[in-house]
C-alpha cells in the first residue's frame, strides 16, 4: 500500500491504526509498516503505541449463542415431576451437552437431586442467561458484563480475551503530504557544488555511544593474576620461568628434602607419565649430595635413614608445586662463583590429583614467592608478608606454626575476611631448610624465606564465585566473563606513606 495513503488519512482526523485499516480496506499489519516507514522522516508524525482488550467468542461459544447453552438445554430436558437421573443420562439429546450442562446447573442450583436419585427443577429458568451474555459479547458490548461474569466464561472456554496493539496517529511539526528525506551525511560533492545549502540534514546526536566492538576479554583469573604480579614485579621481585609443567621426581621431591615415601608421592595424589615414563637428565654430583642427604643425613641433620632410590627420582610427573621451580633456580643460584642475594616470584599451574568438588580442581595456579639472602630470619619473612598482603588490601595477618617437610620452621597465614565474616587461611609459608639448600652449594650463611598461596581462591572471593567450577572447565560462562569488571587492588600509597613505610601488623596465633 502507499504511505501516502495513510498521510491522507492522518490529515483528515482518522488517527488509529485500526481506523486507518477499516477506511483504507487494508490488513492492520500492513497500515503498521506503512506507518513505520514513515517514522523515518523526522517530525512528520507523531506516534503513540496503544493497546486495547477485546472479548470473542470461541467455538463453543458460538454453539450456545446457536443451540443455547448447555445448562440451559438440559434444564429444559427434566420435566416439572422429575426425572431418575439415569433416564435423564439415556435421553438422546443429553448426551450431546449433558456433562457439561448437568454440572453447570448443579453449581448454579438450577436443578437439585434426591437421595432416590430423582432429579427435579429448584428455580425457574424462564430465559438463557448464559446465552444472552454470549450474544453481548458478539455483539461487541462486553464492557457492560460484570467483570467476575466476564472471567467465568473466559473459564468455561466460551469467551477469549485478546490484546489488540496499536498505534495512535497524529500529525508533526513537519507534516507534509510530500515528505522530503533528510540526508545523513555532508558529502565532498554537497561541498563542491554548493547543494549542501538548498538540503536538510539530520540531527546529529554527539553524545550517542558508537556500536560495541567485538574483542577478546581476560578470564577472571588472568584479571587477578595481572594485579598479583604487578605487585611483585613493584617490589624488585624477578619472575621464574615456569613453562615447564612436566618435572621429574628429583626436581618436584627429592630436592625438596621431602622423603621417598612421603604419601604425596603416591599415584592417588600426584599425576605420573606413561610416556616417557622416566629421565635421567640430573646433575651428577647434586644428584649423589641429595642422596647422601636423604640416607646419612648431614649439615646437622641425621636424614631419613633409608635406601634413597634413583629410579623412583626418576619418574616424570605433572609437577605438584611451582617449588620445584624454585629449586631450580636457587641451583642455578649456587653454581655462580658469588653469590648475589636474589628475589622471585612465579604463578603458574599446577597439577594434583584432587578429587573434584566446589573447592578442588585437579589443576590450578600456584602464587608463590621466595627471597634468598645472607642471614635471614623468621622476622624478616613476617616482615615481606605484611607489605605484600598489605598492597593487597590484606593489613592484618595471624601466623599459626605448621609443618612443611622442606621448611622450618614453617607458618600458616591466616587473616580476617570482613565479606566472609571470619578468619580465613590465605598462604603458606616458611624458610627453607638447610638439608635443601646446602646441598646445592649456597654459602652456610645464605637464608631462603619462601611463601605460596593459590590464584583461585581469592578470584572467587574478588568476582563472587561460590564453586571453582564455575571458574574452570566447561561450565564457565563466557557472557559473565565479559560483563565483570576489571581487578584492582587498593590504591598505591600515597607520597607520604611512601616516604615513610607502615609497619605491617602482624599477630602470631596462640597454640
Amino acid at each position: 500500500m502507499d504511505a501516502k495513503d495513510v498521510l491522507v488519512q492522518v490529515k483528515a482526523g482518522v488517527s488509529s491504526s485500526l481506523d486507518l485499516a477499516k477506511t483504507l480496506g487494508q490488513d492492520h499489519q500492513k497500515v503498521v509498516g506503512a506507518i513505520k516507514s514513515l517514522q523515518v522522516y523526522d517530525n512528520l508524525i507523531n506516534v503513540t503505541p496503544q493497546s486495547t482488550e477485546h472479548y470473542s467468542l470461541k467455538e463453543e461459544g458460538e454453539q450456545c449463542v446457536a443451540q443455547g447453552s448447555y445448562e440451559y438445554r438440559v434444564y429444559q430436558l427434566v420435566p416439572d415431576a422429575g426425572i431418575n437421573f439415569k433416564d435423564l443420562e439415556a435421553l438422546e439429546a443429553y448426551k450431546e451437552v449433558g456433562k457439561i450442562g448437568y454440572k453447570q446447573c448443579m453449581a448454579q442450583k438450577l436443578l437439585a437431586r434426591g437421595k432416590d436419585g430423582i432429579i427435579t427443577k429448584n428455580a425457574k429458568l424462564l430465559q438463557d442467561t448464559t446465552k444472552d451474555l454470549l450474544v453481548e459479547v458478539q455483539q461487541g458490548r462486553a464492557a457492560s458484563i460484570d467483570a467476575k461474569v466476564l472471567q467465568g466464561l473466559i473459564k468455561r472456554k466460551l469467551v477469549e480475551k485478546t490484546t489488540i496493539k496499536y498505534f495512535e496517529v497524529s500529525p508533526g511539526s513537519d507534516f507534509s503530504l510530500e515528505p522530503k528525506k533528510k540526508d545523513s551525511d555532508l558529502t565532498a560533492d554537497m561541498l563542491a557544488d554548493g547543494s549542501w545549502r538548498e538540503r536538510s540534514f539530520k540531527k546529529l546526536n554527539l553524545m550517542c555511544e558508537g556500536p560495541a566492538m567485538a574483542s577478546g576479554v581476560l578470564h577472571p583469573t588472568l584479571k587477578v593474576r595481572a594485579q598479583y604480579r604487578q605487585i611483585f614485579l613493584e617490589m624488585g621481585f624477578e619472575e621464574m620461568p615456569t613453562n615447564q609443567w612436566i618435572e621429574s621426581s628429583f626436581w618436584n621431591f627429592d630436592t625438596l628434602f621431602q622423603p621417598q615415601q612421603h604419601p604425596a608421592r603416591d599415584a592417588h595424589d600426584t599425576f605420573f607419565l606413561s610416556d616417557p615414563a622416566t629421565t635421567t637428565d640430573f646433575p651428577r654430583e647434586y644428584l649423589e649430595r641429595v642422596k647422601a642427604v636423604h640416607e646419612r643425613g648431614g649439615y646437622g641433620s641425621q636424614g631419613y635413614r633409608y635406601d634413597w632410590s634413583e629410579v623412583e627420582a626418576g619418574k616424570n610427573i605433572l609437577r605438584t608445586h611451582t617449588t620445584a621451580v624454585s629449586a631450580r633456580m636457587l641451583y642455578k643460584l649456587a653454581q655462580q662463583k658469588t653469590f648475589k642475594p636474589a628475589k622471585y616470584f612465579s604463578i603458574d599451574r599446577v597439577f594434583r590429583n584432587e578429587t573434584l568438588d566446589a573447592t578442588h580442581l585437579a589443576e590450578f595456579h600456584q602464587i608463590e614467592g621466595l627471597i634468598a639472602d645472607r642471614n635471614l630470619t623468621l622476622a624478616d619473612l613476617m616482615g615481606v608478608l605484611g607489605t605484600f598482603f598489605r598492597r593487597l588490601g590484606i593489613p592484618d595477618l595471624r601466623f599459626k606454626p605448621a609443618y612443611n617437610p622442606y621448611t622450618e620452621p614453617s607458618m600458616e597465614i591466616f587473616s580476617y575476611h570482613p565479606g566472609l565474616d571470619k578468619v580465613v587461611e590465605i598462604g603458606n609459608s616458611g624458610v627453607f631448610r638447610p638439608e635443601m639448600l646446602l646441598p646445592m652449594g649456597l654459602p652456610d650463611d645464605v637464608v631462603v624465606i619462601a611463601w605460596g598461596l593459590s590464584l583461585e581462591r581469592p578470584t572467587m572471593i574478588k568476582y563472587g564465585y561460590d564453586n571453582i567450577r564455575d571458574l574452570a572447565g566447561p561450565k564457565v560462562s563466557l557472557s559473565k566473563a565479559r560483563e565483570q569488571p576489571i581487578c584492582r587492588m587498593p590504591p598505591p600509597l600515597d607520597e607520604e606513606e611512601d616516604a615513610v613505610p607502615e609497619q605491617p601488623r602482624v599477630q602470631t596465633a596462640t597454640v
